[in-house]
C-alpha cells in the first residue's frame, strides 16, 4: 500500500469515526448502524476504542439489543466486559442474552463476581440462566465451558424416514447449528451412536437407524481441560467431538474451531503474563488508575529481587573499584545469559503446552539444555573474552570474563529450562513466574562469578 493509499485509508476512517460520534450525540439509531457498517470488525475495534465510555453506553444503548449484541460479540473480550460493566444492569442481561452461551459465560466469569451475579439476576429465562450458571461452574477451557448446546439428536428407536422428516422440517433451525453430526442417544439420555449424513440420505426410509450408527464413538468428559483437548483435535481430524457427563449423557458438542480459539487465547495471555501484564487484560481505553494498578502488580515485587542482585556487587565493592572496567562487562554478562535462560524457558513453556514435557522430567531437561549450554556459553564466551582482551590489552581481564559468560550461561539454560516444570509442578503459572526468577538468579550469578574471578586474580588485572 503507497503512502497517498494509507492516507485515503486514514481519511476514511476518521471520517467513519466522526460519523458515528455524530449519530451517538443525536440518539441516531439507523445513522450510527450505517456508520458501523462501513467498517469492518478489526476497524470496529478500533473505533470503539476511540469513544468514550460515556458515548459508548449510549451507542449500546440505542443500537437496542440485537445490534449491541452483535457488535460486542465482535469486540476484544476487554472491550466488552468494560461496555458491560458500565451498563444499567437490565441493558447488560438482555445483551448477555441474545449473545451465543459460550460466549456470554466467557463474558460472565472475567466480570467482578458481583457484577456477574447481578447481571445473571436480570436474566429472566430461567432456562439461559441455569444453563449460564452451569457453564460458568466449570473451569475456563475445560470441554464442558467450550461446548455448544443442542446437539441434533435422535432416539435409538426412530427409523431413517424419521430422521429424514425432522431435519427436513427443523432445516432452517439445524442450519444455524451449523450440524455436521447427528447423535442417537437411548432413553437416559446416554449417547450410543453417531450417525452420518451421507449413511441417511442413501438408506431405505425404514430402515432403524440403531443399523445405521457408528457404536462407542469417541466422546470428551465434560471436565476434560484444554490441552488435553487440543491433543485429541490434533490426533483426529473431526470438526467437533460430543462432551458427555460421568454418566454418559451428551450435554453438547465441542468444536474444533472453539479449541483452536481457546488456545490462541491462552498463549495470548501467557505473552502477556510473561510481559508482565498479569491481573488480566489490558487496552489503553480502561481507567488510568486501574492501568496503573495492573502494572505495578509486576513491578513492585521486582524492585525488591533487583535489590538482591544489587547487593551481590555491594558485597565486591572493593574489586570494582580496583578494576573499574569490570562495570562495562557486569550488565553484559548478566544480560546475554539472561536472554540464553529466555530461550530456554520459552522452549519448556512451549513444550508443556503441547504435552510434549511433564512436570517430573527433570533429567531430560538437565541433559538436553546442558549440552546446548556449554556449547554456546564457550562460544559466547570466547567472543566477549576475546573483546575484552583486545580492549584493555589484558589476557587476565579476558580470561575471567570469558569463564564467567561461559559457567553463567550453563546456569542460567538449567534454570530456565526447569523452573517452568518445577512452578508446574507447584500449581504456579510459569508465564508468570519464570521471568523474575531467572532474572534474579542470572543477575545474581553473573555478577558473583565475575566479581569472585576477578577478586582471585587482582594481582594480574591491575591498571585495568
Amino acid at each position: 500500500m503507497t503512502t497517498t493509499e494509507k492516507k485515503h485509508e486514514r481519511e476514511l476512517m476518521d471520517e467513519a469515526l466522526d460519523h458515528l460520534e455524530n449519530a451517538i450525540e443525536n440518539r441516531n439509531t439507523s445513522e450510527a448502524l450505517n456508520a458501523l457498517e462501513t467498517l469492518d470488525w478489526e476497524d470496529q475495534r478500533w473505533a470503539i476504542s476511540h469513544l468514550s465510555m460515556r458515548r459508548l453506553k449510549l451507542l449500546t444503548l440505542i443500537l437496542g439489543t440485537a445490534d449491541a449484541a452483535k457488535l460486542i460479540s465482535h469486540l476484544a473480550e476487554a472491550q466488552a466486559i468494560e461496555i458491560l460493566e458500565e451498563l444499567p444492569r437490565p441493558e447488560a442481561a438482555s445483551i448477555l442474552d441474545s449473545l451465543p452461551r459460550t460466549l456470554a459465560a466467557d463474558l460472565l466469569r472475567e466480570l467482578h463476581d458481583e457484577d456477574a451475579q447481578e447481571i445473571l439476576a436480570g436474566i429472566t429465562d430461567e432456562v439461559v440462566r441455569g444453563e449460564l450458571e452451569r457453564r460458568m461452574a466449570y473451569s475456563e477451557g475445560c470441554a464442558g465451558s467450550l461446548m455448544l448446546g443442542g446437539a441434533v439428536t435422535f432416539p435409538v428407536a426412530a427409523s431413517v424416514g424419521e430422521v429424514l422428516a425432522d431435519l427436513g422440517e427443523h432445516a432452517e433451525d439445524y442450519a444455524d447449528r451449523n450440524v455436521q453430526y447427528l447423535y442417537v442417544v437411548d432413553e437416559a439420555g446416554k449417547l450410543v451412536g453417531v450417525l452420518r449424513l451421507r449413511d441417511l440420505v442413501l438408506s431405505l426410509r425404514s430402515k432403524p437407524v440403531r443399523e445405521l450408527m457408528l457404536r462407542d464413538p469417541l466422546t470428551v468428559p465434560d471436565s476434560m481441560e484444554l490441552e488435553d483437548l487440543a491433543d485429541l483435535f490434533e490426533q483426529n481430524k473431526f470438526y467437533g467431538l460430543p462432551v458427555v457427563d460421568a454418566d454418559g449423557r451428551l450435554l453438547g458438542v465441542v468444536p474444533r474451531d472453539a479449541v483452536a480459539r481457546e488456545t490462541a487465547d491462552e498463549q495470548a495471555d501467557m505473552f502477556l503474563q510473561a510481559s508482565g501484564i498479569v491481573n488480566g487484560e489490558e487496552i489503553r481505553s480502561m481507567p488510568l488508575g486501574e492501568r496503573c494498578v495492573k502494572r505495578l502488580a509486576w513491578l513492585g515485587p521486582n524492585i525488591g529481587l533487583n535489590l538482591v542482585a544489587a547487593s551481590v556487587i555491594a558485597a565486591n565493592e572493593a574489586t570494582l573499584r580496583e578494576v573499574i572496567a569490570l562495570a562495562v562487562f557486569l550488565p553484559i554478562v548478566s544480560d546475554m545469559s539472561g536472554c540464553s535462560g529466555n530461550q530456554a524457558v520459552a522452549v519448556s513453556i512451549r513444550e508443556l503446552t503441547l504435552g510434549i514435557l511433564r512436570p517430573g522430567d527433570y533429567w531430560r531437561v538437565v541433559l538436553k539444555e546442558a549440552a546446548v549450554g556449554m556449547i554456546n556459553g564457550f562460544v559466547l564466551g570466547c567472543v566477549l573474552g576475546s573483546i575484552a582482551a583486545l580492549w584493555k590489552g589484558n589476557i587476565a581481564l579476558g580470561l575471567v570474563v570469558a569463564a564467567a559468560l561461559m559457567l553463567n550461561t550453563i546456569l542460567s539454560v538449567l534454570l530456565g529450562g526447569l523452573v517452568p516444570l518445577l512452578l508446574k509442578r507447584l500449581k504456579v503459572d510459569p508465564a508468570l513466574a519464570s521471568g523474575p526468577i531467572l532474572t534474579t538468579c542470572t543477575d545474581m550469578c553473573g555478577f558473583f562469578l565475575v566479581l569472585s574471578f576477578a577478586a582471585a586474580t587482582l594481582g594480574h588485572l591491575a591498571g585495568v
